[in-house]
Formats: structure tokens, C-alpha cells, sequence
């Protein structure tokens, strides 16, 4: 795994001088030093930084590109009951977590993406394969994961995949150990706006899936503060915007599976 890491950091690291908020800063700051030199360039690309910081930090733009991305809806039981496994995507870690003796375990987004895997699990009875391994270190995210599962929601967890650190790798490793045990249609777990690119890889890795997306933000109507800026709103608006640009490294061939 350690090869793939300067990768993993790399992709990280273009991703966040891109997104939302360093993104429009650089643009505001790059318009600024150029502003004397080329006075129109330099004032477009300082407003539009901070005229895109503003927007992307509202409710409304975070719903907005949020509901592009969440159109596939929540599974029904009886469709995820035809499926031979459920596999349930890793999202966040909490490390070092000083109210569980400083021990890593899951993160908000992946205890959501467990507690929902779980449910299934029980109303299907499927076998369970949960993946993420530990790219900045610590515990393998999938450790956590089964520990949670185990011990917190009482369903036990057939396979554990703890070495990838991307969707790309989650599909191709889980690909590895559920072909040998004979299964090829899964049950995907993941959040409602990453299941498109979660699919996509899992349907490239061979596998017939079933989606089961959950953590929707789900549009709602607008009201005045829709349009009042916010972290929240902004974080959203990241999040939708990575999948976005993982969506395009796809279709374009830049992030196409091995």
C-alpha cells in the first residue's frame, strides 16, 4: 500500500488547492498580484473568488449541486434482499478519540454509513465486507468499522478489506475477496452523493450492484436564509464539488480503475 500513498497525498493535495475554500482565495489572491499588469483579468478573477466563496457557502448552492448528484433513490428491501453480500464504503476516521481510551474509530460519515449498513443487514441477512484502509496512518478504517459493528450493532462482519485508500481501491481490493467466494452481485453502502462514483468503480471491478445510498441532503424549499452564508453550507458544497470532479477524472480516463 505504501507505494500508492505520495499518489494518495498528491490527489488530496490538488483537490484542496481546487475546492472551495482555498480555491476561490487563490483565485482572489492570484487577481490581486496580477491586477497591475492585466487590470481586467486581475479584477475578474478577484471578484469571482470571492463572489464563488460567497455563493458556494449558502444553503441554496450546496443544495443545488448536491441534487445533481443524489438521483439515485434508497434501496427497496426486497431488491436488496437478491444480493449475495452487502459491502459498506468507509468514509471519515476519528482518531484518537480520548472518550473511547484514545483509540481511532469512525468518523460522522462513516458511523452513518454503518449504522444504515447495518439495518440492511438485518432486514436482509446478507453477509457483510466493510473496506478503507489507513492512508494518513492509524487504524485501518475497516478495523473500526467491524469493531462498531460487532460490538455496537450486534451483526457480524463475514470480510474485512483494510488495505485501499481510495473508491478505486475499495472496488478492485473487495473485488479480490468476494470473486473467491463466488459472489458477484452486491449491495453497495455509501452516501447518497458519492454513490454514483461508487457504482461506477464497482460495476467496472466486475460486480452486478444493487445501491443502497443513505445520508441524503435532501433539497428543501427556499427561504430567506438559504442564501445566508454558512461553514456548513460550504463544507456541502466541497463535497459535492470533489464528487464532481471524480465523476470527470472518470469519464475522462484519469482515475479509470486498473
Amino acid at each position: 500500500m505504501d507505494e500508492f500513498l505520495p499518489l494518495f497525498f498528491a490527489k488530496k493535495l490538488a483537490a484542496s488547492l481546487i475546492l472551495p475554500p482555498v480555491g476561490p482565495i487563490l483565485a482572489m489572491l492570484f487577481g490581486a498580484l496580477i491586477a497591475s499588469r492585466l487590470p481586467r483579468t486581475g479584477r475578474l478573477l478577484f471578484w469571482s473568488g470571492i463572489l464563488s466563496a460567497l455563493l458556494l457557502s449558502t444553503p441554496f448552492a450546496s443544495s443545488l449541486l448536491l441534487s445533481g448528484l443524489e438521483d439515485i433513490p434508497p434501496v427497496d428491501i426486497a431488491a436488496a434482499k437478491k444480493g449475495q453480500a452487502i459491502v459498506i464504503l468507509s468514509g471519515a476516521s476519528y482518531n484518537h478519540a480520548p472518550e473511547y481510551g484514545g483509540a481511532d474509530t469512525v468518523g460522522l460519515s462513516t458511523l452513518q454509513r454503518v449504522r444504515y449498513g447495518a439495518r440492511l443487514a438485518k432486514q436482509t441477512g446478507l453477509p457483510v465486507l466493510v473496506c478503507g484502509g489507513a492512508p494518513s496512518g492509524g487504524t485501518p478504517i475497516a478495523q473500526s468499522m467491524r469493531e462498531t459493528l460487532e460490538h455496537e450493532f450486534g451483526v457480524p462482519v463475514k470480510w474485512t478489506e483494510s488495505a485501499s485508500i481510495d473508491t478505486r481501491e475499495n472496488a478492485l481490493y473487495s473485488r479480490d475477496i468476494l470473486k473467491k467466494e463466488g459472489v458477484g452481485r452486491i449491495v453497495l453502502v455509501t452516501h447518497a452523493s458519492h454513490m454514483r462514483r461508487a457504482r461506477e468503480y464497482f460495476q467496472r471491478a466486475g460486480f452486478e450492484v444493487i445501491a443502497a445510498p443513505t445520508g441524503f441532503a435532501s433539497p428543501h424549499p427556499s427561504v430567506s436564509y438559504d442564501f445566508l452564508p454558512g461553514d456548513a453550507a460550504m463544507h456541502q458544497s466541497s463535497a459535492a464539488l470533489h464528487e464532481l470532479l471524480g465523476l470527470a477524472a472518470i469519464r475522462l480516463g484519469i482515475d479509470a480503475a486498473r
